[in-house]
């Protein structure tokens, strides 16, 4: 699994114009893209002029595979309508999967599970 996490920071008074320019094509991502989990772009309630970047996929090929896509090229390109004024995106791979909350029904950060994702 490798997950996508990122922000943006834009011009707080496009923000919202921009993430909302980018809703269909969100939508269509996890619809028609084999291996997407999840593909969220948003605003970040804490920072007005940051857009938040969350992506899951089940794999590298998946993911090479949306690198290719029409969705991708038309998520970038409504994205870079406007200049950021700063910005990171980082991919992580995922090695394990488990519920938050334990045996016990408590939440903890030990993996109980020997699920793999």
């Amino acid at each position: 699994m490798i997950a996508i996490i990122g922000y943006i920071d834009v011009d707080p008074e496009v923000r919202d114009e921009v993430v909302q320019s980018t809703a269909d094509l969100q939508r269509a991502t996890e619809a028609d893209e084999p291996g997407c989990v999840a593909y969220t772009i948003c605003a970040d309630p804490a920072n007005p002029g940051r857009i938040r970047i969350t992506e899951l996929w089940d794999s590298a090929e998946a993911l090479d595979a949306h690198f290719e896509h029409p969705n991708f090229r038309a998520t970038g390109a409504a994205i870079r309508v406007v200049t950021p004024v700063g910005g990171s995106v980082a991919k992580y791979r995922i090695d394990a999967a488990d519920a938050v909350r334990g045996p016990d029904g408590n939440v903890t950060s030990t993996f109980h599970s020997t699920s793999t994702s």
